[in-house]
């Protein structure tokens, strides 16, 4: 069975999909599923750049370390290696989407893949508070995205798309 590549996607690539992808590496590794890819990008970043401070704190609360995350722009590339692609709103699944229709079948805003809707706001800008909650509902729909993963991967095989 082929490894699963997950791409959390959001505006800088410094607050929410950093977020999302160590969570989502932190619960997987604590699950020993040591095969599924997690990366972030953004739609519109300064490649490099360091994930905000209230960010790597309030992840390192929970015994997860982000501090050496760079940001990366989403590219054509980081696309195609993707098998499900979360983006934190509807704008940045529209973003994603202008990729082509082809795409489709894995792009989902997280809430919307996690059964829970809604996009999530940026906290970009507030306080360690704020950061802290923020992780919270980010590891609510982060665990709910990969109970659904793993049950599509469990019915169908491989993945939700039925590719090898």
């Amino acid at each position: 069975m082929k490894p699963i590549t997950i791409l959390f996607v959001c505006t800088g690539n410094t607050c929410r999909s950093p977020m999302a992808a160590g969570l989502a590496r932190h619960i997987l590794a604590r699950s020993g599923d040591h095969r599924t890819r997690v990366l972030s990008a953004g739609v519109c970043t300064l490649p490099g750049t360091a994930a905000t401070d209230v960010a790597i704190e309030s992840l390192a609360e929970q015994g997860i370390d982000i501090s050496n995350h760079r940001s990366a722009m989403l590219t054509p590339d980081l696309i195609a290696q993707a098998d499900l692609i979360l983006a934190m709103t509807a704008s940045h699944k529209r973003e994603v989407l202008q990729a082509g229709p082809d795409i489709a079948h894995k792009v989902y805003t997280i809430g919307e893949y996690a059964g829970m809707g809604g996009d999530l706001a940026d906290p970009f800008g507030g306080p360690l508070a704020i950061y802290r909650q923020y992780a919270a509902r980010l590891e609510v729909l982060v665990r709910l995205v990969l109970r659904r993963l793993e049950g599509e991967i469990n019915r169908i095989g491989q993945d939700n798309r039925g590719k090898m």
